[in-house]
């Protein structure tokens, strides 16, 4: 009898993971950040390079880990929305079903450790990883929609993830131009 928890703990270690590394290659670019502007000198009167490296790991972790977290949370209620709209299950197969892919997840997590020197690799290994996971998660789901479902549910989700990324970086870029136009030197 296979146990239909078998995969359930794949997604916290696959959001620790992540989080660690981007949280190691966020530590490196702070310290030479904090260097640069003078101010690291200082901390290292009160923390050793040890504590502050570790301080600085727990930080950028756990703020990863909120992102992260965050992000599968949004995405597993659009999916699941999504199913809601254009599934016919009504036993919940297609749930079980896709927990498949939570192993893609977890392999793209563990890659994610030979890229720490490189935000570019990690972006590149973390979005492979996701879109591999999506036509995999798709795939699964066609067999439980029709065609027009799966194209549906297909719409659906790169459209509110196109709207969702864009109105971020929107909001991103608005703050960003608030903040130089209110300082002194800018004008």
């Amino acid at each position: 009898m296979k146990n239909p928890y078998l995969y359930g703990y794949l997604p916290l270690f696959t959001i620790l993971l992540f989080s660690l590394t981007f949280g190691i290659y966020t530590v490196g670019i702070s310290l030479d950040f904090l260097t640069s502007i003078g101010i690291y000198s200082g901390m290292r009167e009160f923390l050793t390079d040890l504590e502050l490296r570790v301080l600085l790991l727990i930080v950028f972790t756990l703020c990863f880990f909120m992102l992260f977290s965050a992000l599968k949370l949004i995405g597993e209620t659009i999916h699941e929305v999504g199913m809601l709209l254009f599934s016919k299950d009504n036993e919940g197969e297609t749930i079980s079903a896709a927990r498949g892919g939570y192993v893609i997840l977890f392999f793209g997590s563990l890659a994610s450790a030979f890229g720490i020197q490189s935000l570019t690799v990690l972006m590149i290994i973390l979005v492979l990883t996701v879109l591999i996971y999506f036509v995999y998660n798709m795939y699964k789901m066609s067999q439980f929609l029709t065609m027009s479902g799966t194209v549906g549910l297909l719409i659906y989700e790169v459209l509110f993830w196109s709207i969702f990324i864009t109105l971020i970086i929107y909001v991103v870029l608005k703050l960003f131009n608030g903040v130089l136009a209110s300082l002194p030197f800018a004008n």
